[in-house]
């Protein structure tokens, strides 16, 4: 199984995720998005953006495969946003019917911080999670010195 992690130059990977959540591209700054392919069929991507130097940085993820949920991948994505970018949490939310997405993002150590009401263009609310660096169990951790 050829599984392959894909900068996007061209900005297609970013153009097909907000697609494919009805999202448009109005409400993104600056941003930079990887995508996930495997035997070559594109079924993932995710979107790095309103990043804050030092601060944080918001993910937003669209997959058509679970596969795309590997080892490999989730610890390069940490890395970029916990070390390449040198944040200190990482946010994002789910809309609150999603709970197959609520308990993968739990699963992967987010935890929720709060509800948005009526928050969605349809009206529907959305669940805030967020994650920081020293509660990440997918990157190696520095050892503080006392």
């Amino acid at each position: 199984m050829e599984y392959e992690i894909i900068e996007d130059k061209t900005g297609s990977i970013t153009d097909w995720v907000c697609a494919e959540l009805h999202l448009g591209r109005g409400w993104l700054g600056k941003h930079v998005t990887f995508g996930f392919s495997l035997c070559g069929k594109l079924i993932g991507g995710i979107i790095f953006h309103d990043y804050r130097p030092y601060i944080e940085v918001w993910w937003t993820i669209y997959t058509t495969d679970k596969r795309w949920c590997n080892r490999r991948l989730l610890k390069f994505l940490f890395s970029m946003a916990f070390n390449y970018l040198k944040c200190r949490r990482i946010s994002l939310s789910v809309s609150k019917e999603n709970q197959n997405c609520i308990n993968l993002v739990k699963k992967l150590g987010f935890k929720q911080e709060g509800l948005l009401r009526n928050y969605r263009d349809d009206g529907t609310d959305g669940c805030i999670f967020g994650m920081l660096k020293s509660e990440c169990k997918w990157i190696k951790q520095e050892k503080k010195h006392e």
